[in-house]
């Protein structure tokens, strides 16, 4: 007899034995019915929550239209493009088209380097009519900016991490207490079953397939959570680190380091030394203004350079170009929430805004309505760094 075989004759003994225990107790036959029902609604309910799992009728809303245009904040830093780049993928599977924009410019040599890396595709937007398509979809902002006409711009989903009351027509999912953008759209993909691919596999895997996260999709999504949370140190939540695991095995691990250590523009450095030595220090707080600049982004790297200081808890930098003085503050102070701080201070000079989070926050303030433009009395330079020094000390 062949291994494993069970004769005929065993097989129909513990038929007839089963049949005679069913006879017995017809108990038994109501609870393996009542069993099966209970695992068909369980398998039924199960499939149901997969069905309105946030990542799924994200991708149930793009699957509505032909073509949608997918809108970065003005200055798109990593967080924004890499979210921009996941809507992308999944507007892909479902045969949408997508234009990804923004407005303003990509300086940072970080931002750049992204781009440049990633081989990425965005068309800048001027005005309104610029805008790709009717259905417009906000990542990493919740109420479109920073163009002729961005007031009237009404989207259809809006997914993003910061505080604000914009909502999308078909689909909102703002997290605050995420530490970006990126862990959103992550975790998107591993809700809906998508599997990490790294560049090696992909000779035997065909990128485009359905299910398959491609490595620079995975990659940018990485980068953008490090970038927005400090390489994972500041304002993170357990989101970030769950998704930094799920992409971590598709991620490009060159692609990477190229874009985590681009080459630093001669003027980032001169602004972070001109903010260190043009400090003023009170208490455990600082404040440098750094004058004229040609390159804005070099501010927030300077508040970040301010902050390292032995004693200095929180910091704030500005510096004008446009007519505009920028501002860029970072708190480690568990006093100081910097978005309100720089809000509170801004509030009363027409046409500024600030604000953030509690450790991250900046703003703009026009010079012209500083200075007395306007139906505000008008504020000097030095007094402005007054009222920073007083908000950050709970004054104001």
């Amino acid at each position: 007899m062949a291994a494993g075989v069970v004769p005929a004759g065993q097989v129909q003994a513990a038929i007839d034995a089963a049949r005679e225990l069913l006879r017995q107790d017809p108990a038994l036959v109501a609870l393996a019915v009542v069993g099966v029902l209970a695992l068909l609604v369980a398998l039924g309910l199960l499939v149901r929550i997969l069905r309105r799992t946030r990542g799924g009728k994200f991708r149930r809303v793009l699957a509505n239209y032909d073509e949608v245009a997918v809108l970065m904040h003005p200055n798109p830093d990593p967080d924004a493009m890499a979210s921009a780049l996941a809507v992308q993928e999944l507007a892909n599977a479902v045969d949408t088209e997508t234009t990804l924009q923004y407005s303003g410019q990509i300086r940072h040599q970080e931002n750049r380097a992204f781009e440049t890396v990633l081989d990425l595709d965005f068309d800048r937007v001027e005005d309104g009519a610029d805008l790709a398509a009717e259905n417009v979809v906000l990542v990493d902002h919740n109420t479109a900016r920073g163009f002729d006409g961005a007031e009237a711009v009404e989207p259809v989903a809006v997914v993003d991490h910061h505080p604000g009351g914009g909502v999308g027509a078909e689909f909102t999912d703002v997290r605050t207490g995420n530490g970006a953008c990126a862990s959103i759209f992550a975790g998107y993909f591993e809700e809906l079953g998508w599997d990490p691919t790294p560049p090696e596999d992909l000779e035997v895997v065909d990128e485009t397939a359905d299910g398959i996260l491609s490595p620079t999709v995975a990659t940018g999504l990485i980068y953008g959570i490090q970038s927005d949370t400090a390489h994972l140190t500041k304002g993170c939540s357990t989101d970030e680190f769950d998704a930094a695991a799920y992409l971590y095995p598709g991620i490009d691990e060159d692609r990477l380091d190229r874009i985590a250590n681009p080459e630093v523009d001669a003027e980032v450095l001169e602004v972070k030394a001109c903010a260190i030595t043009e400090r003023e220090v009170r208490n455990a707080f600082a404040i440098s203004d750094v004058g004229e600049v040609g390159n804005v982004d070099a501010i927030p790297q300077a508040a970040d350079e301010l902050l390292r200081l032995e004693g200095v808890t929180a910091v704030v930098v500005m510096g004008e170009r446009g007519g505009n003085l920028h501002l860029s503050g970072r708190s480690r102070d568990d006093r100081v929430h910097m978005g309100k701080t720089l809000r509170s201070v801004v509030e009363e000079i027409p046409m500024s805004s600030a604000g953030g989070h509690a450790r991250m926050g900046g703003g703009q303030v026009s010079l012209e309505h500083m200075e007395g433009l306007g139906p505000s009395g008008g504020t000097t330079r030095a007094e402005f760094t007054e009222r920073l020094f007083a908000a950050l000390s709970g004054d104001r």
